[in-house]
């Protein structure tokens, strides 16, 4: 399963203790993040890191369009809610995508973690229940 990480500044550090906590889960799979989120997550955990650009210059587009190409089944943001973001139009499209293409988001560690779970006991069926509605339309 191909899952993007995206952290802003000030939620850095909790994407990066939470995917040390997860690393026997997220090594089964293809990690993808924005800029310095996924040089730290690659640098402090081991794990393999698929870096796009920072999210301001346009990695959150980047994975957006993994969206829209139907190559990404998973996005974990940990926002900052308490902080204008600059390219804020950029991460409601990214959120957008995600409700149109039927992709899990979780934008804080809560989510995330019951994400994860789910993912460590192969409680995920959406694809498939998306993929018989497709096969009925």
């Amino acid at each position: 399963m191909n899952i993007a990480l995206i952290a802003h500044d000030k939620k850095k550090e909790d994407i990066i203790q939470f995917t040390k906590k997860h690393a026997g889960v997220f090594s089964k799979h293809e990690l993808f993040a924005t800029g310095t989120t996924g040089m730290r997550i690659a640098d402090e955990t081991g794990l393999d890191v698929t870096r796009f650009q920072s999210g301001p210059l346009g990695g959150d587009q980047q994975i957006g369009a993994r969206i829209a190409d139907e190559q990404m089944q998973m996005v974990i943001f940990f926002r900052d809610p308490l902080t204008a973001q600059p390219h804020e139009p950029d991460i409601s499209a990214l959120l957008r995508l995600c409700d149109v293409h039927q992709i899990p988001v979780a934008t804080n560690l809560a989510g995330a973690e019951i994400m994860v779970r789910a993912l460590d006991h192969d409680d995920i069926e959406w694809n498939s229940i998306i993929e018989e509605n497709r096969k009925q339309e």
